[in-house]
């Protein structure tokens, strides 16, 4: 297993030798690395910016494996930015059939730098009338999951990133090289930070863009597609896809909504929830001033359930109020379909124009039975009704409602949006805090209120 990163220059002699590194008893970032060797070796492809040298980190067994390779789930990454994305050295791949015969779904533990927080990423794969397969924001190529996609007994004819996020981004490259006979296509103004990078830095070739509504799409009579696209956001555009499977009637969406489940996804490790149980520096910061015990943490369902809620709270707040008991705020966040606060606090909330436009044409196009997001749970029972309803403190921001919804489901959904849209305002403080010091320093806008005319 392979992971990539690619400098780009007009000519490089760099790397010119393979340079190895072996260790044959090392534990390296969690894992072990017993008889691997770690090989680099220059890789030059040609591409319309010129050369590019991609340094490519492989593993090679020797001897003895490690029980990661043996079971193939053995990926080596340490990339990220501002923390490297985790597990660095192993990623368990669970794959589910929602739609028999017609979806599958792939996910991966994912984990934030070198802390006890993670969550899952969802690779989502449709197969078409022409027998191929059409791979949605793909994840991380182990042998493990190469081999459950294979099972499926069809070629993969199409690799769909429909996002900027560096998240997904990573993936593709990798992916693509697994089935190199597959088309790339991607979310359109694709943009990295600090650095903003081309594609072919992230091994990503040959890439065709993806449009807003384009019926010249290969799978444009299986699968249609709008983009939200906007520029406004701050340091970079915040650029999503959204797709339907006409058949299934089925919404694929990255992370415009999410559903937290109450227990944690199978694909999350017992050692991440214990990890994430434990009563570390984050619980003694985010305890609301109560003494916090410190004692060994057993592995039961309780305690793994603890960690679940820690988990999710950080992913959601990134600093709640209160880690040290957790079971509150969680149950009023989880088993609903919301958006993200920090997607909502720092992206949705800088343009709702732009994303109620994108949202009511979702809803006024698509009769979706079904949501399938890249994070946390899927597939998601929800209609157009329970996704406008995710999107109701937009009314709050524009000052009015829009009168082109169905008007016998507005009292209905306004409903849902009051209960989908409340956020503890606890929880709330730290992100709160977060978005006034980035909009002080210009590197998001102001909130919106009120709408513009």
């Amino acid at each position: 297993m392979a992971a990539f990163v690619t400098l780009s220059s007009p000519k490089s002699s760099i790397l010119e030798k393979p340079s190895s590194f072996r260790d044959q008893g090392t534990n390296f970032l969690g894992g072990q690395l017993k008889g691997h060797s770690l090989e680099l070796k220059p890789a030059r492809v040609k591409s319309s910016r010129g050369i590019v040298t991609s340094l490519v980190v492989a593993s090679a067994a020797t001897g003895d494996t490690a029980v990661s390779s043996k079971n193939g789930r053995f990926y080596f990454n340490i990339t990220g930015f501002p923390f490297p994305l985790g597990p660095f050295l192993s990623r368990r791949t669970i794959r589910t059939e929602p739609v028999k015969g017609s979806i599958w779904l792939f996910e991966q533990e994912q984990a934030l730098g070198f802390s006890s927080v993670s969550t899952n990423i969802r690779m989502t794969v449709i197969k078409l009338k022409s027998g191929g397969l059409w791979v949605h924001a793909p994840v991380a190529p182990t042998e493990e999951c190469i081999q459950l996609v294979k099972e499926l007994g069809a070629p993969v004819e199409y690799i769909v990133l429909p996002t900027f996020a560096y998240e997904h981004k990573i993936f593709v490259g990798p992916f693509s090289r697994k089935f190199p006979k597959a088309q790339i296509w991607v979310a359109p103004r694709q943009w990295s930070w600090p650095l903003n990078l081309p594609l072919e830095f992230f091994g990503i070739f040959r890439a065709k863009t993806l449009k807003n509504e384009d019926s010249s799409t290969p799978w444009a009579d299986e699968i249609e597609q709008k983009v939200l696209s906007s520029p406004e956001v701050g340091i970079g555009p915040y650029v999503e896809v959204a797709f339907y499977h006409r058949r299934t009637r089925t919404l694929l969406v990255t992370d415009a909504v999410i559903f937290v489940p109450r227990k944690p996804p199978e694909c999350i490790s017992k050692e991440s929830l214990l990890a994430s149980a434990k009563n570390g520096l984050a619980v003694k910061i985010l305890s609301k001033g109560k003494e916090v015990p410190q004692e060994p943490v057993v592995d039961n369902q309780i305690n793994r359930q603890k960690g679940w809620e820690r988990m999710v709270l950080q992913i959601l707040f990134l600093g709640p109020s209160n880690l040290l008991e957790p079971k509150a705020s969680f149950s009023q966040m989880s088993q609903k379909l919301i958006v993200s606060p920090i997607v909502k606090t720092l992206v949705f909330s800088k343009v709702p124009e732009k994303v109620r436009d994108w949202i009511d044409s979702i809803a006024r196009d698509w009769r979706f039975k079904r949501i399938i997001p890249a994070h946390f749970a899927a597939p998601v029972t929800a209609g157009r009704s329970d996704f406008l309803a995710a999107f109701a403190f937009l009314d709050d921001l524009l000052g009015e409602r829009y009168v082109s919804r169905p008007s016998l489901s507005l009292l209905f959904t306004s409903l849902l949006g009051k209960a989908a849209s409340y956020f503890p305002p606890d929880d709330m403080k730290t992100l709160s805090s977060l978005d006034q010091f980035l909009v002080s320093v210009g590197a998001v806008k102001k909130t919106v209120s009120g709408r513009k005319r």
